[in-house]
């Protein structure tokens, strides 16, 4: 199996905004390689608890062997749009710590020969990250009608050029099934014209195809909401996004409920961001910003790890809960 690998982002800056506290539960609810679940153990030990979810069986196998000596931390593999489930069944009435979320795809993911991630290499399209789960890119770029194609594209991957790539896709799928992301690459290339860039044609294509076949940015929103409910007074959130569209989703939800909405501006602000139950009325914030403007990467950092450019940090403290 290939050796896991993943490069946390803004690790420091992500557990600090926590300002962690021994004797709390916290939640990482995207365990990846286990570095900001190390993090916050050691600054939690030896009375608080630590959950951590991910649904990638690799991240499962690769963060139990390094985290083994915890014995305060329970890993669970399952996605973290669960965790108040999780919680619920467990008869865990609150998180009164904080929780911490690093979005989008890990390194290994990305960079694995296997999983149909990356666009450099040759590998069959799958791009799922729970393996489990019955929706892959295969079926995405198989089966999906043209206008559905240029959706995605457009929305999720903000790409120019959609409608060209979409109309070639179904060309080239109507002479041959579209197996591997070298020949979705391949399209990319022929549907679109040679622009002089520094990001490759195909990045915005298979960021598209990835946020559909997982469901990233619906499953951001619902989970957000749904932690909201969970934390304590005082509990954190703090969220590390990596492109435009889940920072947005973050932004914006912090957003409502940080402020004060009445009468028919809560109603027109309910309607984008609706997350708690319509009967409820909020005429008070739940949340205190803590990062009035995101947080970036230091240039250090962004050298060390090019990826880390494009990510922003987030984080609130849950406040008016009666």
């Amino acid at each position: 199996m290939q050796e896991y690998k993943h490069y946390p982002v803004m690790l420091n800056e992500a557990v600090d905004a926590l300002n962690c506290s021994d004797g709390k539960l916290y939640i990482d609810a995207t365990l990846g390689g286990g570095s900001y679940s190390e993090l916050i153990l050691k600054r939690i030990s030896p009375s608080g608890q630590l959950i951590s979810f991910d649904v990638d069986i690799d991240a499962i196998n690769a963060s139990r062997e390094k985290l083994k000596d915890y014995k305060n931390l329970t890993i669970v593999n399952d996605s973290y749009t669960n965790i108040k489930k999780y919680l619920e069944k467990n008869n865990i009435k609150e998180i009164n710590g904080g929780i911490v979320f690093d979005l989008g795809a890990s390194t290994h993911q990305l960079t694995s020969d296997t999983r149909g991630f990356s666009f450099l290499k040759d590998s069959e399209l799958d791009m799922r990250f729970n393996q489990s789960s019955k929706k892959s890119a295969i079926d995405v770029i198989n089966g999906y009608p043209e206008d559905e194609l240029v959706r995605i594209f457009s929305e999720y991957g903000e790409e120019r050029f959609s409608k060209r790539i979409a109309k070639k896709i179904i060309e080239t799928r109507k002479k041959a099934k579209i197996k591997t992301t070298k020949e979705l690459v391949n399209i990319v290339f022929e549907a679109t014209p040679r622009i002089k860039s520094k990001i490759h044609p195909a990045t915005r294509i298979f960021q598209a195809v990835r946020i559909e076949v997982n469901d990233e940015l619906n499953n951001i929103k619902n989970t957000l909401n749904d932690v909201l409910t969970l934390l304590s007074n005082g509990a954190i959130l703090s969220v590390v996004t990596f492109h435009s569209l889940e920072d947005r989703i973050v932004k914006n939800i912090f957003k409502y409920y940080s402020k004060e909405w009445t009468g028919d501006a809560l109603e027109n602000e309910r309607e984008k961001f609706r997350a708690m139950p319509e009967e409820t009325e909020f005429h008070q914030p739940i949340l205190q910003l803590i990062t009035k403007k995101p947080i970036v990467a230091s240039a250090q950092e962004v050298r060390v790890n090019p990826p880390s450019r494009s990510a922003k940090l987030r984080a609130a403290v849950r406040i008016n809960k009666e």
